[in-house]
């Protein structure tokens, strides 16, 4: 008797294309570990390639010119904004979005300033304009942690001309770990990023004193009505030598997207196998505490469940039938 997965099938031949991250980040880990279950569980000679992306705007679009299949994204609260054309979207809406799933993932947007500066408040910022070398993801239109890094001191009253204007600078790459590393070398004065969880944000708090400035409320209620975004605390503690908890914009959460036309019945599949052999992927994180870790397990499908797109009928299907309200 031959081996055969558990859980639903499909009959068919299958040739899918998901589009993950840059190729080392933990989008293409989802993106592995769905390809696996999924052959496991269609046609002999299902075939399914990884593409290289982002994860920002990129996804919506990939999804929305049928580029792809699948696509990951992060933060999933912007994913809101293709729906409606905000932000990077510049007014195209992406109507024919749907999801699959949420995958949690605790993070945040921060901005840190070398101690030496003596910068305790953006209101200090404002004031004495410190001419600041500063590395953040380049805000290209397609990178959301870019595109919210300029927002968000737009909204505290920094845009980037008038720091450039002070004398100020930017040292921009797209990628995360690209931008940290050039803070711990000492390249940079100051950093707003993302990945908070990570051995680089880390490895930076432990090479030098920097300061996390909490975003102002005026700032956050800005971003909010504008794009729909949530802030979220940075505890005390979190880092070395963090004395203070921070307010900071909340980049938590992954998005696992498909086009509306996708057959109910692979909609259905995915998401079964997203949600029921999620102990697969947790298993992958488990060596890092939960709150250190890129996928904050465990997994619960409640939680996933709750997207901030539509879900695909096919979803919907799958939750409906595991009792899960959605």
């Amino acid at each position: 008797m031959n081996y055969e997965a558990r859980g639903p099938r499909l009959d068919r031949v299958l040739a899918l294309n998901f589009q993950g991250d840059w190729g080392q980040a933990n989008f293409h880990r989802v993106c592995s570990w769905l390809c696996q279950e999924v052959i496991d569980r269609s046609a002999k000679g299902t075939r399914v390639a990884i593409w290289n992306g982002c994860g920002g705007a990129d996804a919506a679009a990939a999804i929305s010119l049928k580029q792809v299949d699948l696509a990951i994204s992060t933060p999933a609260r912007f994913a809101a904004m293709a729906i409606d054309g905000a932000g990077p979207f510049k007014g195209k809406r992406h109507p024919e979005l749907r999801a699959l799933a949420t995958i949690p993932q605790r993070d945040r947007l921060v901005l840190a300033i070398d101690e030496r500066h003596g910068i305790e408040s953006f209101r200090d910022l404002r004031e004495r304009k410190p001419p600041l070398r500063i590395a953040a993801s380049v805000d290209d239109g397609v990178n959301h942690i870019g595109f919210a890094a300029q927002r968000m001191l737009e909204a505290s009253g920094i845009p980037r001309q008038a720091l450039l204007d002070w004398g100020g600078s930017f040292w921009e790459a797209e990628r995360p770990e690209l931008c940290l590393a050039e803070a711990a070398a000492g390249g940079v004065d100051a950093v707003i990023q993302e990945a908070i969880m990570t051995p680089w944000w880390q490895d930076l708090m432990a090479a030098r004193r920097m300061r996390l400035l909490s975003f102002e409320q005026a700032a956050l209620d800005q971003v909010r009505a504008a794009y729909g975004w949530e802030d979220a605390t940075l505890e005390a503690g979190y880092f070395a030598g963090m004395r203070e908890s921070v307010r900071a914009l909340d980049f938590s959460d992954f998005i696992v997207l498909v086009h509306a036309d996708m057959p109910d019945d692979l909609a259905h599949l995915l998401t079964w196998c997203l949600c029921e052999t999620r102990g697969v992927l947790e298993a992958q994180y488990r060596h890092i505490p939960p709150d250190r870790s890129p996928i904050t397990y465990p997994l619960d499908p409640r939680h996933m469940a709750r997207t901030s797109v539509p879900l695909h009928r096919g979803a919907l299907h799958y939750y409906r039938d595991a009792g899960i309200a959605v």
